[in-house]
């Protein structure tokens, strides 16, 4: 008599339960001078440099609609440092001196530059102090990318 096969789902539920909670794994941090542009799910502790409100242009908001908070952040860690897009509440945490925790961010390209954001599914957390010195003169934002397209022949 044949053993009954486990469909994909079984075997996806006795995995997640042999190690306790259900489909969460350990996050791994990287560096600033390891950000690429076009990437996304970066997790990074940095350091706030300073903070700058932006107002949105051109745009005409309904006077029902929240208005939308945005301010340009200069964070950075020991290898470099990077504008961070805060929006909304992201705002209210991003004070100068604050070391926070950036979880899920992507990189999102601005006028040919690098800047960071943390969308719908990324996180931005306040955590201890960091015991390291920021890398000023190494700034990723500064760096202007082109794209270029290669013709197949």
């Amino acid at each position: 008599m044949a053993t009954p096969t486990k469909t994909g789902r079984e075997r996806q539920e006795e995995s997640s339960n042999a190690g306790g909670k259900p489909g969460l794994r350990k996050p791994v941090f990287t560096k600033v001078d390891q950000l690429k542009p076009g990437t996304g799910g970066h997790n990074l502790t940095v350091k706030v440099l300073n903070s700058i409100a932006v107002l949105p242009k051109g745009r005409s908001v309904s006077h029902h609609l929240r208005q939308s908070r945005i301010a340009e952040c200069l964070i950075g860690d020991d290898t470099g440092c990077i504008i961070f897009t805060a929006r909304n509440d992201q705002v209210d945490l991003m004070k100068p001196g604050a070391t926070v925790i950036i979880r899920n961010a992507k990189i999102d390209m601005f006028k040919g530059s690098m800047r960071l954001a943390a969308d719908k599914w990324g996180r931005v957390e306040v955590t201890e102090p960091a015991e390291f010195a920021v890398k000023e003169d190494n700034n990723l934002s500064l760096v202007e990318y082109e794209l270029v397209n290669i013709a197949e022949e």
